[in-house]
């Protein structure tokens, strides 16, 4: 195969976030501040919900999952472009390229599918209550994640796979990661059937969840719409926009970069680079603030949760 011939002798060079030498050092501090807060806040997440037995229920167990798969997401590429910058070295190994891809299709992926999955939950929890229990039961709930994590691992597997049949004949990849889209780009083979997969499986991953949340959503928002109170109606709306607000800020990314084809012109480099940060770094920064802090139950699990924490160090 192509592919064996260049995994012990061939680099690739990453374009990276910008190509002007001024802009990095305001570049690395700005990623270093977005990459530690997004850590730090889904990390908080994970710990409040996992000490606090009153949250564990679907949604928080879903939330737990999507900020497991947001802190991995964002750490198999930003950590990455973070030593490129602070190095001045762009390189990055043939065989590093294929594992990040790998481990940035899954947990990308494994974002998307939560993202429905949660959306459902909302949809049974508002307006099925009364089956919620039952449908949403702890086995099914593991079951859902568990098929994500399988279903994301295989479609990973599938287009790694596929980038490993290729050769290349340019050793500069047009992004700041080793992404599908820029890969085939810099490839000398024939990229039609790794296309044809990236249009159909892709497309099956990216727009049946995407239209299962907006499902899920209009049913919750014709469901709040019947509720007497006027309170009530703007506390769930208010919700609701934020979360929507996150769904239309990834999907509308990762469809511009996966399904909308572009040039290799420099002005498109940079707005697929752009797009990138946005679904890679912008997204699973924002989603502790808009799925935990806007939400009573969270704030109060993360306030017992750094209390007991300063008290365990102040009786130290």
């Amino acid at each position: 195969m192509a592919g064996e011939n260049q995994t012990s002798i061939f680099e690739f060079l990453l374009w990276g976030l910008s190509e002007w030498p001024e802009q990095q050092r305001v570049l690395f501090l700005l990623f270093l501040w977005m990459y530690v807060v997004t850590v730090a806040g889904n990390l908080l997440i994970v710990l409040a919900i996992g000490t606090d037995t009153r949250l564990h229920t679907p949604m928080y167990f879903f939330l737990a999952s999507l900020s497991c798969a947001d802190i991995l997401f964002t750490s198999t590429t930003v950590p990455k472009a973070l030593v490129n910058i602070q190095t001045q070295s762009r390189s990055i190994s043939y065989t590093a390229c294929l594992v990040q891809l790998y481990f940035f299709l899954t947990f990308g992926d494994m974002d998307i599918f939560l993202l429905a999955t949660m959306a459902y939950d909302r949809y049974v929890a508002i307006c099925h209550p009364l089956h919620y229990k039952m449908v949403m039961s702890r086995r099914r709930c593991t079951l859902l994640v568990t098929a994500c994590w399988i279903l994301t691992s295989l479609v990973a597997m599938t287009h790694t796979f596929l980038i490993f049949r290729l050769s290349f004949c340019s050793k500069i990849i047009p992004d700041f990661f080793c992404d599908l889209g820029p890969l085939m780009k810099v490839s000398c083979s024939d990229t039609q059937v790794n296309e044809l997969v990236l249009l159909f499986l892709g497309g099956a991953v990216i727009l049946i969840p995407f239209m299962l949340i907006l499902v899920s959503y209009i049913h919750i928002v014709s469901a709040i719409l019947r509720v007497p109170s006027a309170q009530g109606r703007r506390k769930s709306f208010s919700t609701c926009g934020s979360h929507l607000a996150v769904v239309a800020l990834f999907f509308g990314t990762v469809i511009r970069a996966y399904l909308c084809p572009s040039s290799s012109s420099s002005n498109s480099i940079e707005e697929d680079t752009a797009a990138a940060v946005m679904y890679t770094v912008v997204t699973p920064l924002l989603n502790p603030f808009i799925y935990s802090l806007r939400n009573k139950d969270m704030k109060c699990a993360l306030a017992r949760f750094l209390r007991g924490k300063v008290f365990f160090l102040w009786g130290q």
